[in-house]
């Protein structure tokens, strides 16, 4: 990641807006101390979004609605297993 001093960041904010796009998050700097970091928006959100639920995955899946039958035939018999 490339360093940016505030008041380097503050002259040329859109060669650091341009920069953080295609190299990736800036670090500015005020007094030697890292205080801000500049990233393209979608890394942001990606960052930020909540944990997808487990559900919310299978709620998702296209799946769904294929009536694809998960039921158990019960005229099956279980294995034992030695462990």
């Amino acid at each position: 990641m490339t360093s940016w001093q505030l008041q380097e960041a503050k002259n040329k904010l859109s060669e650091l807006i341009e920069r953080a796009i295609s190299e990736g998050p800036q670090i500015i700097t005020r007094h030697g101390v890292k205080i801000a970091v500049v990233m393209p928006f979608a890394k942001y959100k990606k960052l930020t979004a909540p944990p997808q639920r487990l559900g919310d995955f299978f709620l998702a899946s296209p799946l769904r609605h294929s009536e694809l039958n998960l039921e158990r035939n019960p005229s099956t018999s279980l294995r034992d297993l030695e462990l």
